[in-house]
């Protein structure tokens, strides 16, 4: 089965989480796409210099964890480009925290389950008034087991898969069938979100940017970044919790 790729001209993006990492290089090369890009972050610093190297973004600062800054934003992006045709939350938090320190578990929650929650929904009741558009959410390859060094990340991501696997359900509800879910799962990929010491098949940052954006372009349901990570995810899907106890 061939995948077709659409080139955009003249549209509308929005890019949650671009100071650094995924996100920055996304919206980088949406803008040279001929996106018209909103960026976020809290470092305005980081914003505004990738905004004055590429005319076609422009940028928001606010907390990603204040839900009522991310609505108030949101409604300002909507007045300023009319309509949006693509969303890409790659906000996110995560630690190793083996000694289950609350601050830790609280503010990756925050950040991965509520604020992400609160992105999606906006992002897919948007979508449902316009007829159109493509929702993509950054999990990763950590939502499909436990872990007992970052136990609230592996589960928030968990979260995000199972509430993106839902919103693509729900987008049966609209007639037009244009509007896109796509889960794009990581593994461990060069930014300062690798977690851990020994980082096994870490991705280069421009590799994964890469297939991530053709991910996009491809409007794919779930892709795993790099693809080699699709053959750990079939193991991990079936191996069972008390070898996982024993081995990592």
């Amino acid at each position: 089965m061939s995948l077709k790729i659409v080139i955009f001209i003249g549209m509308n993006a929005v890019v949650f989480g671009a100071s650094s990492g995924i996100g920055r290089e996304l919206a980088i090369r949406l803008s040279q796409d001929g996106y018209r890009v909103k960026i976020t972050g809290r470092r305005e610093e980081l914003l505004k210099k990738l905004c004055a190297e590429f005319p076609q973004l422009s940028y928001h600062t606010f907390d990603i964890q204040d839900l009522t800054a991310i609505e108030s934003h949101f409604g300002q992006m909507i007045r300023d480009f009319g309509s949006i045709d693509l969303i890409v939350h790659c906000a996110g938090i995560g630690y190793e925290n083996p000694n289950l320190i609350w601050e830790m578990e609280s503010d990756t929650i925050s950040t991965n389950v509520w604020s992400a929650t609160k992105i999606y929904d906006l992002s897919f009741l948007l979508f449902k008034k316009q007829g159109f558009g493509h929702l993509v959410g950054i999990s990763s390859i950590a939502s499909l087991r436990g872990n007992r060094h970052s136990p609230a990340y592996f589960a928030s991501k968990a979260f995000q898969v199972n509430y993106l696997e839902s919103l693509y359900l729900k987008s049966k509800e609209i007639a037009s069938g244009k509007v896109y879910v796509t889960d794009i799962r990581p593994g461990y990929v060069d930014t300062r979100m690798a977690l851990g010491d020994a980082i096994f098949w870490m991705s280069p940052l421009n590799k994964a940017v890469r297939q991530i954006y053709r991910a996009i372009q491809c409007k794919r349901r779930q892709v795993y970044i790099s693809k080699r990570w699709v053959l750990i995810a079939g193991v991990l899907k079936i191996v069972p919790s008390w070898l996982i106890k024993k081995i990592m």
